[in-house]
Protein backbone atom coordinates (compact mmCIF):
# COMPACT_ATOMS: atom_id res chain seq x y z
CA UNK A 1 0.00 0.00 0.00
CA UNK A 2 2.83 2.43 0.85
CA UNK A 3 4.41 2.05 -2.61
CA UNK A 4 1.05 2.82 -4.17
CA UNK A 5 0.78 6.06 -2.14
CA UNK A 6 4.29 7.16 -3.17
CA UNK A 7 3.56 6.52 -6.85
CA UNK A 8 0.30 8.45 -6.53
CA UNK A 9 2.04 11.43 -4.86
CA UNK A 10 4.88 11.54 -7.38
CA UNK A 11 2.35 11.35 -10.14
CA UNK A 12 0.50 14.28 -8.58
CA UNK A 13 3.78 16.20 -8.24
CA UNK A 14 4.45 15.68 -11.91
CA UNK A 15 0.93 16.29 -13.17
CA UNK A 16 -0.48 19.02 -10.91
CA UNK A 17 2.16 20.88 -8.94
CA UNK A 18 -0.28 23.21 -7.18
CA UNK A 19 -2.50 20.33 -6.08
CA UNK A 20 0.61 18.44 -4.87
CA UNK A 21 1.61 21.49 -2.80
CA UNK A 22 -1.86 21.90 -1.31
CA UNK A 23 -2.06 18.18 -0.49
CA UNK A 24 1.41 18.23 1.07
CA UNK A 25 0.60 21.28 3.20
CA UNK A 26 -2.65 19.72 4.38
CA UNK A 27 -0.91 16.44 5.22
CA UNK A 28 1.70 18.36 7.22
CA UNK A 29 -0.98 20.39 9.02
CA UNK A 30 -2.89 17.31 10.14
CA UNK A 31 0.25 15.32 10.93
CA UNK A 32 -0.30 12.73 8.20
CA UNK A 33 3.44 12.24 7.71
CA UNK A 34 3.11 8.81 6.12
CA UNK A 35 1.44 10.40 3.08
CA UNK A 36 4.10 13.07 2.50
CA UNK A 37 6.16 12.91 -0.68
CA UNK A 38 9.35 13.57 1.27
CA UNK A 39 11.77 13.33 -1.65
CA UNK A 40 10.07 16.05 -3.66
CA UNK A 41 9.35 18.15 -0.56
CA UNK A 42 13.04 18.15 0.38
CA UNK A 43 13.98 19.09 -3.18
CA UNK A 44 11.46 21.94 -3.16
CA UNK A 45 12.76 23.34 0.13
CA UNK A 46 16.31 23.22 -1.24
CA UNK A 47 15.15 25.02 -4.37
CA UNK A 48 13.64 27.81 -2.27
CA UNK A 49 17.04 28.49 -0.68
CA UNK A 50 18.78 28.50 -4.06
CA UNK A 51 16.11 30.79 -5.43
CA UNK A 52 16.54 33.28 -2.58
CA UNK A 53 20.30 33.44 -3.17
CA UNK A 54 19.82 33.75 -6.93
CA UNK A 55 17.32 36.60 -6.50
CA UNK A 56 19.68 38.43 -4.13
CA UNK A 57 22.50 38.20 -6.67
CA UNK A 58 20.26 39.33 -9.51
CA UNK A 59 19.04 42.38 -7.60
CA UNK A 60 22.58 43.25 -6.52
CA UNK A 61 23.83 43.09 -10.11
CA UNK A 62 21.04 45.44 -11.21
CA UNK A 63 21.86 47.98 -8.49
CA UNK A 64 25.58 47.84 -9.24
CA UNK A 65 24.96 48.15 -12.99
CA UNK A 66 22.84 51.24 -12.57
CA UNK A 67 25.26 52.81 -10.08
CA UNK A 68 28.05 52.38 -12.62
CA UNK A 69 25.92 53.82 -15.40
CA UNK A 70 24.91 56.69 -13.10
CA UNK A 71 28.54 57.49 -12.34
CA UNK A 72 30.12 56.89 -15.73
CA UNK A 73 27.43 58.29 -18.01
CA UNK A 74 25.87 61.21 -16.13
CA UNK A 75 24.62 62.75 -19.37
CA UNK A 76 22.24 59.79 -19.75
CA UNK A 77 20.89 59.72 -16.20
CA UNK A 78 17.21 59.10 -16.09
CA UNK A 79 14.36 58.55 -13.73
CA UNK A 80 14.22 54.94 -14.86
CA UNK A 81 17.83 54.34 -13.76
CA UNK A 82 17.15 55.93 -10.39
CA UNK A 83 13.84 54.07 -10.10
CA UNK A 84 15.59 50.79 -10.83
CA UNK A 85 18.20 51.49 -8.15
CA UNK A 86 15.46 52.28 -5.62
CA UNK A 87 13.38 49.21 -6.50
CA UNK A 88 16.22 46.71 -6.47
CA UNK A 89 17.64 48.11 -3.24
CA UNK A 90 14.19 47.66 -1.76
CA UNK A 91 14.13 44.04 -2.90
CA UNK A 92 17.55 43.41 -1.36
CA UNK A 93 16.54 45.05 1.94
CA UNK A 94 13.37 42.97 2.00
CA UNK A 95 15.31 39.76 1.33
CA UNK A 96 17.81 40.59 4.10
CA UNK A 97 14.98 41.43 6.50
CA UNK A 98 13.19 38.14 5.75
CA UNK A 99 16.43 36.11 5.78
CA UNK A 100 19.22 37.85 7.72
CA UNK A 101 21.46 34.85 7.02
CA UNK A 102 21.73 36.14 3.43
CA UNK A 103 23.95 39.05 4.57
CA UNK A 104 27.17 36.98 4.63
CA UNK A 105 26.20 35.56 1.23
CA UNK A 106 25.81 39.10 -0.14
CA UNK A 107 29.37 39.85 0.99
CA UNK A 108 30.59 36.55 -0.45
CA UNK A 109 29.20 37.23 -3.94
CA UNK A 110 29.70 41.01 -3.97
CA UNK A 111 32.86 40.97 -6.15
CA UNK A 112 31.32 38.44 -8.56
CA UNK A 113 28.19 40.57 -8.90
CA UNK A 114 30.31 43.66 -9.50
CA UNK A 115 32.17 41.88 -12.32
CA UNK A 116 28.82 40.94 -13.88
CA UNK A 117 27.60 44.52 -13.48
CA UNK A 118 30.69 45.87 -15.26
CA UNK A 119 30.01 43.58 -18.24
CA UNK A 120 26.37 44.64 -18.40
CA UNK A 121 27.12 48.36 -17.95
CA UNK A 122 29.71 48.15 -20.72
CA UNK A 123 27.30 46.34 -23.06
CA UNK A 124 24.44 48.75 -22.36
CA UNK A 125 26.36 52.03 -22.44
CA UNK A 126 29.27 51.55 -24.82
CA UNK A 127 32.43 52.18 -22.78
CA UNK A 128 34.76 49.19 -22.69
CA UNK A 129 35.02 46.99 -19.61
CA UNK A 130 38.46 48.53 -18.97
CA UNK A 131 36.77 51.93 -18.42
CA UNK A 132 35.42 50.73 -15.09
CA UNK A 133 37.51 50.03 -11.98
CA UNK A 134 38.62 46.42 -11.59
CA UNK A 135 37.47 46.44 -7.96
CA UNK A 136 34.11 47.80 -6.91
CA UNK A 137 34.44 51.46 -5.94
CA UNK A 138 31.41 51.20 -3.65
CA UNK A 139 31.09 49.39 -0.35
CA UNK A 140 28.19 47.03 0.19
CA UNK A 141 26.75 49.48 2.72
CA UNK A 142 26.87 52.28 0.12
CA UNK A 143 25.22 50.05 -2.46
CA UNK A 144 22.35 49.39 -0.05
CA UNK A 145 22.14 52.97 1.27
CA UNK A 146 18.94 54.60 -0.02
CA UNK A 147 20.69 58.02 -0.07
CA UNK A 148 23.83 56.97 -1.92
CA UNK A 149 24.40 57.81 -5.57
CA UNK A 150 27.96 58.07 -6.85
CA UNK A 151 29.33 61.36 -8.13
CA UNK A 152 30.13 61.81 -11.80
CA UNK A 153 33.70 61.36 -12.90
Amino acid sequence: MKAKIEISQKSLYETDYLKWMETTIENLRVGDYSNIDWENLIDEIGDIGRSERKNLKSNLVVVLTHLLKWQYQPEFRSGSWKGSIVEHRRRIREALKDSPSLKPYLEEVFAECYADAVEIASAETGPSVQTFPQLCPYSSSEVLDANFLPESL
